[in-house]
């Protein structure tokens, strides 16, 4: 596997002719801007660039991207983009997927595709709606959502989507929404990642569940709604404007989180915790903060590389194949093989 070598290129660049078709207002005009905004910046390069998708209105995007692209079947784009890396693992492979194709028919793919750790970034759109198929409640839908599956309400308990990739080993655990300006920063972050790279982004389903996130992402108030984590740095929300300075502190006697009021800038003295994004069972807490008494954890809450899946295959390929040469012929005529002679009158 040999480095990419970056290059330069602008966001028309990465644009395609096709006409992007999704209902106006969706989230998923803003998240496509944002990668294609984000791709030069690392200097990548669309020829060896891959996006793989499976069904749903996310699973559109291979479409709009001027790279290479699958549109898949739905629930096993995480397969065929581990084809592709094994392939080819010089590719830069970005897997597409959403609520609904990746946590119900599509959960098993994505639980192996990060427990394997093949180098990827996934992407999953999370609008706790099924959009495409005209508004059914999905694995991330709210108990009592309403919809055409569920009229009156849903009592499902909603998969966390984040918790889920924790739990499946993932090594590297992001989240952002649609519209945040943080959002190139997550991306890039899971870029430099190797291994596999998740990153959750909350996304405004316009049609059928408008507004949902409206409780964390709206921009009026943010500052005491939303934890941006930063590798190093105190885990701080709030402001003097709304309310005073707040800190996420860590209860050692009942070890949980808890929020702590900070009393002017001095957080060290409220016991503010600072993030380490290699700490797992902080990011297994974060990911699982109720949100109401706590803000919303966004950014890159882990961060812990190990070796990537198709290095360990590339690593056994190579161990295998050492000081020997391909002989086909031999191969076929070695093992468990046998020759047939005589003609079809003679007795067996």
């Amino acid at each position: 596997m040999n480095a990419p070598v970056k290059i330069e290129t602008t966001l028309k660049d990465w644009e395609t002719d096709q006409e992007v078709r999704w209902c106006p207002g969706c989230g998923d005009y803003a998240i496509l801007k944002a990668v294609q905004r984000t791709l030069p910046q690392l200097g990548a390069n669309p020829a060896n660039t891959c996006f793989i998708s499976g069904i749903g209105c996310s699973s559109r995007f291979p479409y709009y991207m001027e790279t290479y692209g699958f549109h898949t079947i739905h629930g096993r784009a995480p397969a065929f983009a581990t084809g592709v890396k094994l392939a080819n693992p010089d590719l830069d492979i970005w897997l597409v997927t959403g609520d609904g194709d990746g946590l119900s028919i599509g959960g098993n793919h994505l639980m192996h595709v990060l427990r394997r750790n093949v180098n990827m970034q996934i992407m999953l759109f999370n609008n706790e709606i099924y959009g495409l198929t005209k508004g059914q409640y999905s694995p991330t839908s709210r108990e009592g959502t309403t919809s055409p599956s569920t009229p009156l309400g849903s009592v499902d308990r909603p998969a966390n989507p984040a918790a889920f990739a924790l739990g499946a080993g993932a090594r590297f655990v992001g989240r952002g929404f649609d519209v945040s300006k943080n959002l190139p920063d997550v991306l890039k972050a899971a870029h430099a990642h190797q291994g596999a790279a998740f990153i959750e982004i909350f996304q405004n389903c316009i049609v059928y569940n408008k507004d949902v996130f409206n409780d964390f992402a709206a921009p009026k108030g943010a500052e005491d709604r939303q934890l941006w984590l930063e590798d190093g740095q105190p885990m701080l929300f709030g402001s003097e404007k709304t309310g005073g300075l707040k800190g996420i502190a860590l209860d050692r006697d009942n070890l949980h989180l808890t929020v702590v009021e900070v009393e002017g800038d001095d957080w060290e003295a409220a016991g503010v915790l600072v993030h380490d994004v290699t700490n797992r069972s902080i990011a297994h807490m974060l990911v699982e903060l109720p949100f109401g008494p706590f803000p919303m954890a966004l950014g890159v809450l882990y961060d812990d590389p190990r070796p990537s899946y198709e290095a360990g295959v590339a690593a056994e390929r190579e161990k295998a194949t050492a000081g020997k040469q391909a002989n086909l012929a031999k191969l076929l005529a070695s093992g468990q093989t046998w020759t047939v002679s005589g003609t079809a009158q003679d007795p067996v």
